[in-house]
């Protein structure tokens, strides 16, 4: 069967182009993406609205622009417009402090879902209808498998390059690079040969080298062979990783490219590999680059959600550690939070921006209603309004406010008498009682009176704030969080 053939029907099984589609073909000039662009032209895969895309990383002096020269020829000649960016690979990896290939890699997905997302503006389509060619062939795939399993990798990581991925797919997957060379030439159509293909202290050409020819002497159909190997593995992960999936969804708490909060208890009560999964899949929801994160940090995490002293960093500047029941992994920055102070006027508004806002209003009404409505005296909670929820309220006595109402942070040695109880408390005890993360007793409001304190918000009253029977003029605080506030 013609490798036109052999594609056209790998795409149409993999559901990978609706008619008409726009689509950025990724183009280095060697012969895999050559024969991507040539099929395109073709519509070997229907009709499409094709844009090319070509980066030139200024690793190879003038053999990188005889590429960038080559494919613009190419292009034009095959009357499809191209967008070419130039960028100095090497001093990318060098402040991003990744390897080359890493950096070249994450600079062209970059550049063409640029390109794609410009593409489909201009011909007034949904981004999301858009498609990213990539002309990662057989021998790619199997590549990727011997360097991931030489380094280790877990049953996703095995099964290899995924034909889909988003917006991005893979046609040529199933088609083997030999064959795609034996049709560029029986059509007389040129590629281009990149030089650091054969430079053998780079895994990847090392293992093409020297591993693939001894597998093929053990077994000359070795390449279709594991080609149904990695489906089943496929099919497997994509199975658990459904189920994964939707246990994240249950057990973690995400506030995107900030932080995750995964509930330890019940991950403890998980399979292993089902944990690990799960562990993965809440990163990925929270931290889209944490794809890349390494099956042994995976697995030390998922070792430490049985110890209430865990701490690990990961890759990317990420930080996991146990807090009270959950396991939080963060986004490490300088950024030391801190409520804005402000003063509160009655009625009045003070903005806490992260923390959201305290709101003042006066109240009418009998003592004993107000009691009942949230000021804590004679009721069962000793006070407390509830720790979570959008809105918390109190209700305080206004005569017993003498110097106005400001609001800030917890400052140290802060003490107040809680509502009920005889002696003081220093605050830090009270948030420890009320298992606020440590990291985000900065963000709980502190209502004041001068020097003395009103209210620790959502957390306890003052007793020389309550309500009694002699109360005339009633003052109702509410603190209005905001989503991250509560995480």
């Amino acid at each position: 069967m013609c490798v036109t053939d052999d594609a056209h029907g790998f795409a149409l099984r993999h559901q990978m182009f609706e008619p008409g589609v726009p689509v950025v073909v990724m183009v280095s000039g060697g012969a895999d993406s050559v024969a991507a662009l040539l099929m395109v032209a073709e519509q070997v895969f229907g009709e499409l609205r094709p844009l090319v895309v070509h980066v030139n990383h200024r690793l190879r002096d003038a053999e990188s622009d005889g590429d960038e020269a080559f494919v613009r020829e190419l292009a034009g000649r095959l009357r499809i417009d191209v967008r070419v960016l130039g960028c100095d690979v090497a001093a990318c990896a060098a402040s991003e402090k990744l390897n080359l290939e890493d950096a070249g890699r994450r600079i062209r997905y970059r550049f063409a879902q640029e390109a794609l997302d410009a593409h489909c503006q201009r011909l007034g389509v949904s981004a999301s209808s858009g498609r990213l060619l990539v002309a990662h062939t057989l021998d790619d795939r199997i590549e990727t498998f011997f360097m991931r399993a030489l380094l280790g990798a877990g049953l996703g990581g095995l099964s290899s390059i995924a034909p889909v991925r988003g917006r991005i797919v893979r046609p040529l997957l199933e088609t083997e690079r030999l064959a795609l060379r034996q049709w560029l030439g029986h059509r007389s159509q040129s590629w281009r040969e990149d030089s650091s293909n054969s430079d053998t202290t780079r895994l990847r050409a090392h293992i093409r080298a020297t591993l693939l020819p001894t597998a093929e002497q053990v077994n000359p159909a070795f390449r279709a062979a594991l080609s149904r190997t990695m489906d089943l593995l496929a099919d497997d992960d994509n199975y658990l990783s459904g189920l994964a999936d939707s246990l994240a969804s249950e057990l973690a708490e995400t506030e995107p490219d900030q932080e995750v909060c995964i509930d330890r208890h019940r991950i403890l009560g998980l399979d292993r590999a089902l944990a690990r999964r799960v562990i993965r899949s809440s990163l990925l929801n929270a931290f889209p680059d944490a794809s890349r994160i390494p099956s042994a940090h995976i697995r030390a995490l998922a070792e430490g959600f049985g110890n209430d002293r865990f701490s690990h960093d990961l890759p990317g500047g990420l930080k996991a550690f146990s807090e009270y029941d959950k396991m939080v992994v963060v986004r490490q920055t300088a950024e030391n939070p801190c409520l804005p102070p402000g003063c509160l006027q009655v009625p009045g508004v003070v903005e806490l921006g992260r923390a959201g806002s305290i709101i003042a209003e006066q109240v009418p009404g009998p003592a004993g209603e107000h009691m009942r409505a949230g000021s804590g005296v004679g009721s069962d909670d000793g006070g407390r309004p509830p720790v979570s929820g959008q809105a918390d309220a109190v209700v305080i006595d206004a005569q017993c406010v003498a110097d106005g109402i400001y609001v800030d942070s917890v400052r140290a040695g802060d003490r107040m008498r809680p509502l009920g109880m005889q002696g003081s408390r220093k605050l830090s005890d009270l948030l420890i009682d009320a298992k606020v993360p440590r990291r985000k007793r900065a963000l709980i409001p502190v209502v004041r009176d001068g020097e003395r304190i009103i209210w620790l918000a959502g957390i306890r009253l003052s007793d020389e704030y309550r309500v009694t029977e002699s109360t005339s003029a009633f003052v109702r605080l509410v603190w209005n969080r905001e989503r991250e506030a509560d995480r």
